[in-house]
Order: structure tokens, then sequence, then C-alpha cells
């Protein structure tokens, strides 16, 4: 348990972190599906293909589509990329890098599922039974059939219950065969990737290191202003709550004990501590028109620090310069006791 409760917190750590989790689980789940996946070659022309070619490319397709639905950033980039200019610029390197930092990880499943596949060799085989040359590996010569009974032959290569070919050509020597076209290009994707992997990672701090890290860590910042942004909306909903809430009560309780006389009951110190951090906005409409200021016009990444005196004439930089002082003069008196 204290492993996984490791793991658990290296996950949890940052987002990256997080993706590259949730990228490995879904992997082994790619792998557990292609497992449990029942598949049922239906043996007949034309069929076959669209089967087999459906089971390779189809569920990576889905796996890939997956990876983006369950990145937390495609959100931010869609906002991002759709929000009005404002006074804060949008930079395309840094949408360019969350997209193609998206699309890395959710290519890792459909990967996985292509290599799987192509290893075990069934949808190949499936796909290009009737590919398989009679000519070099059965006996063509042997039955005088036509072009299309031959191939309705082949078909019927991947269910060996109901395949009637064996004196055209062995079952067992098609399968080898065309198993091991699929393995040899199962090991080939395995190898491409592995490779392009490598140049991505080893070559690009070769050419582009210095705008890599400006696009990574602005980023980082867009993903760090939207959790914290959302989380001074969710204080200042919870104050807005708390201080409409305990108004609501008073004056019921106002409203209930109107004849009687009592004293005024002190307001709780929690409500005053609710009440400082709405910071001024305390009704809809100025909220709705913060909440729209700041996706049309998002503050600059200027920060503005306290102006220093610049009236002599220097810029700023650590301490002020010191004037050398106007020279004193020297009075010397002479005394006389005449």
């Amino acid at each position: 348990m204290d492993k996984f409760r490791m793991i658990f917190q290296f996950f949890q750590s940052n987002q990256e972190s997080f993706m590259n989790g949730i990228c490995g689980i879904m992997a082994l789940a790619s792998t557990q599906m292609y497992s449990a996946f029942d598949f049922n070659c239906p043996c007949l022309p034309y069929y076959n293909l669209a089967y087999g070619l459906g089971i390779l490319l189809v569920p990576p397709f889905i796996l890939f589509l997956l990876g983006f639905v369950l990145n937390n950033n495609i959100s931010m980039l869609a906002e991002e990329w759709r929000r009005p200019q404002g006074q804060r610029g949008k930079d395309p390197a840094v949408l360019r890098y969350m997209f193609c930092s998206m699309a890395q990880r959710a290519m890792i499943a459909p990967a996985v599922w292509v290599s799987v596949t192509l290893l075990d060799g069934k949808c190949i085989t499936c796909a290009f039974c009737t590919s398989v040359p009679v000519e070099t590996l059965g006996n063509a010569s042997h039955l005088h059939l036509s072009q299309g009974e031959i191939q309705q032959v082949l078909a019927r290569i991947p269910c060996k219950e109901i395949y009637n070919g064996q004196q055209l050509i062995a079952n067992e020597v098609a399968i080898r065969y065309l198993r091991c076209i699929s393995q040899a290009l199962g090991w080939c994707f395995v190898l491409l990737m592995t490779t392009l992997a490598f140049l991505v990672r080893s070559l690009r701090p070769c050419f582009s290191q210095a705008a890599f890290l400006k696009s990574r860590y602005w980023s980082h910042y867009i993903d760090i202003e939207r959790k914290l942004f959302d989380e001074t909306c969710a204080e200042h909903a919870r104050s807005f709550a708390k201080v409409c809430i305990q108004q609501f009560f008073e004056g019921m309780s106002t409203d209930l004990v109107a004849a009687r006389c009592h004293l005024p009951r002190k307001a709780p110190a929690d409500a005053g501590e609710a009440a400082e951090k709405l910071l001024g906005i305390t009704d809809q409409g100025t909220m709705n028109m913060a909440l729209k200021s700041w996706h049309r016009c998002k503050p600059p990444l200027h920060l503005h620090p306290p102006a220093l005196p610049t009236g002599n004439g220097w810029a700023g930089e650590g301490q002020p310069p010191t004037h050398p002082s106007a020279p004193r003069k020297e009075t010397a008196a002479y005394y006389s006791w005449v």
C-alpha cells in the first residue's frame, strides 16, 4: 500500500505527471481490451478486409480521441485559442506546445493497440487471406476453379472449422505466412515509434531549447492561473452564499421578533471575514461583469512594482545615487586680548 500511495502522490504532483499516469493506465487498458476481445473473422470475400482493418484502425482512433477527452488541458487550449485578444496577446508557440504535448500523450494507447494487434497477427490474417500467393505456397493447378471460387475458398482460411481448401493450399501454411508478415510489420512499427520518440527527446534540446522552455513555462502558467482563478471564484461564491444566508436568517429573525424587545445581537466573526473576502463584489451583475472582463481582456503579464523616484534622473536599480555634498566653507576667527 505504501508503494501505491507513493505512486499516486507522484501522479498528483503536477499536471504532466498526472497525464502520464492516465496515458499509462490507458495503454494497459488497451492491451487488456484486446486480450478480452473475441475476434471473429466473417470469412467472406470483401468482408474480411473491412473487418480486419476496422479492428486494426478504429479502436486506436477511439483511444486517441479518448486521450484528448481525458486530458484536462483540452478545454484550456480551446479557451486560450478562442478567447478575444484583450489586453494579453496569444502566443502561437504556447498553443502549439500544448497541442503537441496532448497529442504525444494521446498517441500512447493507440500505438500500443496497433503494436499488439500486428504482433498477434489475427487482423492481418483475416484482412489479407484472399491475397495469399497460391501459385507459390499451394497448388493452383490441382483444381480447376474460377477466380471467384478461389477467393471464396481463401476467405475461409481464418476459420479452420469451415475451411475446405486443403488441396488448394494448406491452412497452416497460409496462416503462418500471413502471421509472419504481420509480426514483421509489428516489430517495424515498434521500432519506428521508438526511434521517433528517441529523436524527439534527444534532438529537441539541440535546436530550440530556449523556445521550448519559454513555451513550457507559459503553458504551466496558464494552467496554474486557471486553477487559481477557479479557486478564487469558488471562495468568493462560498463567502457570497454565506453572507446571503446569514442576512436572510437575520431578516427572518427580525421579522419574527419585531413586537418584542431584544438587544441586537453581534454579527458573528465569520460573517465579517466572509464580507471581507467579497472584495467589494456584492451583487450578481457586478460578478457577471467581472467574469466577462476576465474572459475578454485578461490582464497583461506585466507586474507593476511601486514607482521609484525619477526626478534626479536615476533608473531605480539598487540604491539611489548619493550626490556629492557642496564643499564646506571654513572660517577662521582671531581673538585679541588687547
